[in-house]
């Protein structure tokens, strides 16, 4: 019997073989061709220069800096240490690199800086794409701060004092006021405890302090149960005044440079989106000025809420691409069976499933961006968007978690554990499908914008007829919806189905348009012509399983 040389072989039981390399630095834009090509398609390859340029950075240093900052949850500072009341959240350094890059880099501004040159959405959509895989919680700050803008330009006086450090390419942490800062960031605060989605029982009070009207001052009381991104220069909120629910900018530091009376309660023990803070505050003789017309605040805010459910999609869609980006990556390195994962039949099935599942979220994602940059130039666009969003957020959102969960499930037990980003991205996905308007909310959307607006329904049937004759199941199915939509009866109870369905419609028509013809017959043989299971990896046999994992991550 041979006795061990030393105490260290004694006691080595076993070497590390078969554990997958981290992927902790790749370029997300290099990578990633099916975003490439939607951005060609949206009008936004002019910044492909500066979209590059933010790939290398997202898939680089911001992918440990999110990482940090998710292990590092903001705390709630009611008070410095003299007793002073400051209602402070005070951050990790991570997320404050994360904000600093992201705002220089555009991913709140580009497309109001570059307002004049089509594509600017679409560009700024791809930078946000890029943004979220790295961190998704400092993704609401600067989503906010990108959809304040139409808002703010009700009251023309607001606008021209806070858009230029709005859309200034700068971020500043320090709790001053906000004109005392280069940069600026915008929360938003609508949801009451009594009231969630109906923010017309909002039971926030505001009087004038002096004059009444639209850029005036008022002082609110009242409470929010969510607000968003607590430690934002100023937050969008929704009160009642004398003519009903109104629009106010309210600041964190009064126009007297004292901190406003924007008291924090708590802050959210959210399931996900740990390196962000939302909090329940009271405002308790708060000022803020109002915004827009009185008694017209929801039409005002909901301008705010059309770009930021966007970017819900974007949210959506992007941390289903980083999923499933490891998936490829574990499953390449990974031995089974005497087979490395992805060489294993079904495996490869399961994988380009979820490509293409995730190939038809990017682009619809992007279609929706380019609708909302045609906007201000075609009505016809705006009609799109006004539909369309609400389709995507519904149908992108709501798919994220059941995908998800299948990419961590090829990782076996290695995706479960919170070392692997996938636990983090599965605890992140069911957010987006719950802010700014749950299913039920944006189904019912649909059916309004389809019902009370003809331009939007003829935009959306416009858009599907665009590919017509492109695949006979896309054909079958747009004659299927219009008649389905035109069946009245019962239509709020079949509303999730039919928005559905418009959604796997839309797809489709923007695959079949893009050209790719093995993606488009395989989604299309798939989604619409039901050659495919309740689960991901029930493609046909003959569907192209190699060419979709390379364009979904090439090897």
């Amino acid at each position: 019997m041979e006795t061990p040389q030393s105490t260290f072989e004694a006691f080595a039981t076993h070497a590390v073989t078969n554990q997958v390399p981290p992927l902790d630095v790749y370029d997300l834009w290099a990578t990633d061709a099916p975003l490439r090509e939607a951005v060609q398609r949206g009008g936004g390859g002019w910044a492909e220069t500066t979209i590059a340029a933010y790939g290398k950075l997202a898939g680089g240093e911001l992918l440990e800096a999110g990482r940090i900052a998710n292990e590092n949850k903001p705390k709630f500072k009611p008070f410095d240490r003299f007793g002073h009341r400051i209602d402070a959240v005070e951050f990790h350094p991570a997320y404050h690199e994360l904000m600093q890059v992201a705002i220089k880099h555009g991913v709140p501004n580009f497309a109001w800086r570059h307002a004049d040159q089509p594509g600017a959405h679409v560009a700024r959509m791809a930078l946000s794409f890029l943004h979220n895989q790295a961190d998704a919680g400092t993704s609401c700050p600067l989503t906010m701060t990108y959809a304040c803008v139409p808002a703010l330009r009700h009251q023309p006086d607001l606008a021209a004092a806070w858009l230029p450090r709005i859309t200034a390419p700068q971020y500043d942490a320090r709790s001053v006021p906000a004109w005392d800062k280069p940069g600026n960031t915008i929360g938003m605060g609508m949801t009451e405890k009594q009231g969630g989605s109906d923010v017309r029982a909002n039971a926030t009070r505001a009087w004038p302090l002096e004059t009444r009207g639209p850029g005036q001052l008022y002082r609110l009381i009242g409470h929010k149960w969510f607000y968003s991104a607590p430690m934002c220069d100023a937050h969008l909120v929704l009160a009642q005044s004398d003519a009903g629910v109104s629009c106010f900018l309210v600041p964190r530091f009064a126009p007297d440079g004292n901190r406003n009376a924007v008291a924090i309660q708590r802050l959210k023990d959210k399931l996900g989106d740990w390196s962000n803070a939302s909090a329940e505050v009271e405002f308790q003789n708060a000022v803020g000025w109002m915004v827009g017309e009185e008694g017209r605040g929801v039409a005002t805010i909901l301008e705010m809420v059309a770009l930021t459910r966007q970017d819900c999609m974007i949210g959506s869609a992007s941390i289903m691409r980083r999923a499933l980006v490891g998936a490829i990556h574990h499953a390449r390195w990974r031995k089974t069976f005497g087979k490395f994962l992805i060489d294993q039949p079904l495996m490869k099935n399961v994988l380009a499933d979820l490509a293409l599942e995730s190939e038809a979220h990017t682009a619809l994602t992007t279609r929706i961006a380019h609708a909302v940059d045609a906007s201000a130039r075609d009505p016809a666009q705006a009609a799109f968007a006004r539909i369309g969003t609400a389709v995507g957020k519904y149908w992108v959102c709501k798919r994220a978690p059941a995908f998800i969960n299948e990419a961590q499930e090829c990782l076996g037990g290695n995706g479960y554990i919170e070392e692997a980003p996938l636990a983090r991205l599965y605890r992140q996905a069911p957010l987006n499908s719950i802010w700014e308007g749950s299913g039920n909310i944006q189904c019912l959307d649909v059916l309004r914008a389809a019902g009370r607006e003809p331009d939007s329904r003829a935009a959306l049937f416009a858009e599907l007829a665009a590919a017509r004759g492109g695949h006979p199941a896309l054909d079958a199915e747009i004659k299927y919806l219009k008649t389905c939509m035109d069946d009245t009866d019962t239509l709020d109870l079949r509303a999730r189905r039919i928005t559905e369905r418009l959604a796997l419609a839309l797809q489709a028509a923007i695959l079949v348009r893009a050209g790719s013809r093995p993606v488009a017959d395989a989604f299309c043989e798939t989604r619409l012509a039901g050659n495919h299971g309740a689960a991901f990896g029930t493609l046909p046999a003959h569907a192209p399983l190699d060419v979709l994992i390379e364009r979904a991550f090439p090897a």
